[in-house]
């Protein structure tokens, strides 16, 4: 069992185009009563300063101390709003398959506007989570970004993009990894 997570809020932050049912994310909202998603006007051609706003939203409006679990674009969501507002009640971040935003080569024109990511300490614990076979970040820059955020880093194998496609379900590893967070802050 995860340790003490009735304490926390769970915000969870998917990426673009939203998470879909078959992604670990929706399965941890189901599977967690404490957890809510982080809901964007505009899931395709996303705005920084407008899922920014939405993540204030969502941080004032909790009583309890918060953990964001970030995927993807997610991550560059969460990573900006840690770098650029006090935390708060927020008192880590769960980072998995953070996107290359400033990389033609590996991410969409639409997200173009989270470049470029910030690259420094971040003011709360972090794991990052990143698998050696993702189309959108080589586990080489992802290890970079988690050792610019000073965050935990995590090599999860071969799952792509660690999202519905790779069938993880409630992703047991996942949990782990999420109760070893929660142990730091």
């Amino acid at each position: 069992m995860i340790p003490s997570c009735e304490a926390f809020d769970f915000l969870i932050l998917p990426g673009l185009t939203n998470s879909g049912v078959d992604h670990w994310q929706s399965h941890w909202s189901m599977a967690f009563p404490n957890a809510s998603r982080v809901l964007q006007d505009d899931w395709d051609t996303p705005q920084l300063a407008d899922w920014l706003a939405r993540l204030d939203q969502a941080v004032a409006q909790g009583k309890r101390p918060a953990v964001l679990i970030a995927h993807s674009l997610g991550v560059a969501l969460a990573v900006h709003w840690l770098t650029s507002r006090a935390p708060g009640r927020v008192k880590g971040a769960f980072l998995v398959a953070p996107s290359d935003v400033g990389s033609p080569e590996y991410t969409p024109d639409a997200v173009r506007n989270f470049a470029p990511l910030p690259r420094k300490s971040l003011p709360v614990p972090t794991i990052t989570v990143a698998s050696s076979n993702d189309p959108f970040v080589t586990l080489e820059r992802a290890r970079a970004l988690a050792s610019d955020w000073h965050s935990a880093f995590h090599d999860a194998g071969e799952l792509g993009h660690i999202n519905g496609a790779s069938r993880l379900g409630l992703w047991p590893q996942g949990l782990v990894l999420l109760g070893r967070l929660l142990n730091r802050v």
